[in-house]
């Protein structure tokens, strides 16, 4: 019975190109520790290294009668694990990229959505205002968008202070009405 473990790698990769499980298990248990440090020294995370190693193994395992193997063992597994780590970051740098982008997008679309909806709700309401009584209408536009008081509004139209608050009361009144239940269905949809 051959001992595996004082054969030379060369004659390890021989035997592993042959299909000889003992051998693949001996190159397995040589090398990575080794490569799993390495990977782990790069990637700093335990699993994520792991996984490459376990997955350079598989392909070596899968591969073994078509890779050719010019210098020796431990260069082409050094250089194996550092495609692999390297390849590893590129994705996860892109998939960080993605999920950033993705992020944006969606705060963009809600954004828009809520501005769409803002501006459908202020054109109702102007309709709506619109749709008042001339008086009603002048006086709740003073009261509202020109941040006129009370008796301001009453000096300058030439009308009761009492007035003036009936026309905004009963404005409000009506807008309540009218825009209440469009309100909600612009909140919740």
């Amino acid at each position: 019975m051959t001992k595996y473990n004082s054969l030379t790698d060369h004659d390890l990769w021989d035997l592993l190109r042959s299909g000889d499980r003992l051998a693949y298990a001996e190159l397995y248990e040589r090398y990575f520790s080794v490569l799993y440090v390495h990977a782990r020294n790069r990637l700093k995370n335990t699993q994520e290294a792991e996984d490459v190693i376990q997955e350079i193994f598989i392909d070596l395992w899968a591969n073994a009668e078509k890779i050719n193997i010019k210098s020796n063992l431990t260069h082409y597994l050094i250089a194996c694990t550092r495609n692999k780590v390297l390849n590893l970051i590129s994705r996860n740098n892109f998939q960080e990229k993605y999920k950033i982008s993705l992020a944006v997008n969606e705060k963009f679309e809600a954004e828009t959505d809520h501005l769409v909806r803002e501006k459908l709700m202020a054109d109702l309401i102007s309709k709506e205002i619109n749709a008042l009584p001339p008086k009603m209408k002048r006086v709740f536009l003073m009261s509202r968008t020109e941040h006129l008081t009370y008796i301001e509004i009453a000096k300058n139209l030439e009308i009761t202070e009492q007035s003036v608050r009936s026309h905004v009361k009963n404005a409000l009144k009506v807008l309540r009405v009218r825009l209440g239940i469009l309100f909600y269905i612009f909140l919740f949809f």
